[in-house]
Formats: structure tokens, C-alpha cells, sequence
């Protein structure tokens, strides 16, 4: 079974995220659970902190099928010392807000080098941040975002985020979130079924499909290569639909969080309801 949702708004409260994604039929759903856009927010109540707990319970949402991501700000391998301090402080704080919302995942995107340090550098940077982090928290695993590689971004090739999976020291809290416009801009040919062969190919025996901890679905505005990070509406893009009827058909993404950050929130509930129709579809 799929488990098809978006990234849905937390405007009144977080506890408003599961009424949301229930009210479009969503099987799963994402959320920001402090503004992406601030170093510091205000802490979660415990009564707010229960309602969003009951309201899942409620619409049978599972911690399985529900994936927060971090604030934009955050870069965990940042080669200035101060903004590194920042960024981790604000990383473990997004663990404890999962983990008092009764969360078991948190998505983030890995860091850049901003052109000061090596890649090598970076991805050292980035896996100690990680390790900080996992070693001061329980029952979370950390769930690295595939990138376009736009700018200094890492994160855009398997062997990437192989290497900072290799350089965790707790490999059962660790795992891997696939954005299809990213990983099509990075250059993997995701939409051709001899491309779409290929690339799962490579990242099983890059990083292996245990660590697939979910998907965003996003066609793309940019071609294939492009390094890019543009989002298209499902169909509309570059990928194109025969990618999404590949994918709804890929038992292989059953059972994990599938993602919508697609442009038009007017159309989410549409857009669920057409790759649903899509399964089996092949």
C-alpha cells in the first residue's frame, strides 16, 4: 500500500496538521513543527503537544507515515563555526519537538560547503553534527533529503549520501528521503523506464533500500541535469507522468511516507487522489 500525503500548514497549531491532511484523504503527511524561517521559536505546549497526538490517533495516522522537516536555516556543515553552533542547536531542538509529538523521523536537507571548505570537509562536518545529535536523543532517526545540487548543496549524488550514512555511528537511526525533482535535476533519468531502471539500480547498491525512509513527489520545472530546485505540479514537469505511473506501480515504495511539495496546495487533494487511481496502473 502507498501512503500518499503533503506537506501540510500548522497555521492555529501544530495539532491542525493531522485535521488537514484528514480532510483531503491523505494517508500521510508532513509538517514544520517550529517556522522554518527562524533560528528560535516558541516551545510546543504539553495540551498542544497532546492535541496533535490524539488528532493523529483520531485520523489513524501513524509516527510511520508522518514526516516533519527542519528549518531551512539549518546547515550542519557549515564551515563557519558560530552558524555550525547555531545549526546543531537547532537541530536538536527540532528532535525534542518530534519527540514530544510522539514523532519517530526528522527530515532535513544534509548542508553546503559554500565553496570555503572541501566536499570531504562537509560531509565530515555533517555526519559529527548527526552523531552529536543522536548521541543526546532517543527514538528518532534522522532522515537525510536528496538535493538538487543547487549551489554548494551536497547531497545530490547516492555517493554522497552513502558517505555521511558510512560516517553515522548509529546505523539503525539513519535513513534517506528521495525528492524526485531533486534527484532528476541532479541528473538520475528518472523518467524513462530504462533511466527509472537504472537509478533505483545504483542507490540500492549505493545506499540499499533499507535506509528509504520516504519520498517527496514533485514533477519538475527544470530538465534533467540541471541542478536546479524547481517543484512542478504532478504531470506537468519534466518528469512527466509516466514517472509518477512507474513509481505508484514500484511496490518498493509501499509503506513509506510519499510526499507531496508540489506548487499548487489548491490541487493536493486532486493530485492524491490521482496517483492513487494510479496503482496497479502498469
Amino acid at each position: 500500500m502507498k501512503y500518499i500525503g503533503a506537506h501540510v500548514s500548522v497555521d492555529g497549531g501544530v495539532s491542525n496538521a493531522p485535521l488537514r491532511a484528514s480532510e483531503l484523504n491523505m494517508k500521510a503527511f508532513a509538517l514544520f513543527t517550529r517556522n522554518p524561517s527562524r533560528w528560535k521559536s516558541a516551545p510546543i505546549s504539553d495540551k498542544e503537544a497532546e492535541r496533535f497526538r490524539s488528532n493523529c490517533a483520531n485520523a489513524g495516522y501513524r509516527p510511520e507515515v508522518i514526516m516533519p522537516h527542519d528549518s531551512f536555516l539549518i546547515n550542519l556543515g557549515a564551515p563557519d563555526s558560530e552558524k555550525l553552533r547555531m545549526s546543531r542547536e537547532a537541530f536538536m531542538d527540532e528532535l525534542h519537538r518530534c519527540a514530544q509529538l510522539g514523532l519517530t523521523m526528522l527530515n532535513f536537507h544534509p548542508g553546503s560547503h559554500l565553496n570555503l571548505v572541501t566536499e570531504e570537509e562537509c560531509i565530515q562536518t555533517i555526519a559529527d553534527s548527526i552523531n552529536m545529535a543522536l548521541d543526546k536523543t532517543h527514538g528518532i532517526t534522522a532522515v537525510i533529503e536528496s538535493t538538487a545540487g543547487q549551489g554548494s548543496n551536497l547531497g545530490f549524488r547516492f555517493e554522497q549520501l552513502a558517505e555521511i550514512i558510512h560516517k553515522t555511528e548509529d546505523k539503525s537511526r539513519i535513513g534517506v528521503c528521495v525528492d524526485t525533482c531533486h534527484t532528476f535535476a541532479a541528473g538520475y533519468d528518472l523518467a524513462t523506464p530504462e533511466g527509472y531502471a537504472r537509478t533505483w539500480d545504483e542507490f540500492e547498491k549505493t545506499i540499499g533500500f533499507k535506509y528509504l525512509k520516504g519520498m517527496h513527489l514533485n514533477d519538475s520545472k527544470k530538465g534533467l541535469g540541471s541542478r536546479v530546485d524547481r517543484h512542478e505540479s504532478i504531470g506537468k514537469g519534466e518528469l512527466g507522468d509516466g514517472f509518477f505511473r512507474m513509481l505508484m506501480a514500484d511496490s518498493r515504495m509501499n509503506r513509506i511516507p510519499l510526499i507531496l511539495e508540489t506548487p499548487n496546495e489548491e490541487i493536493w487533494g486532486s493530485e492524491v487522489r490521482y496517483l492513487y487511481s494510479l496503482e496497479g496502473a502498469l
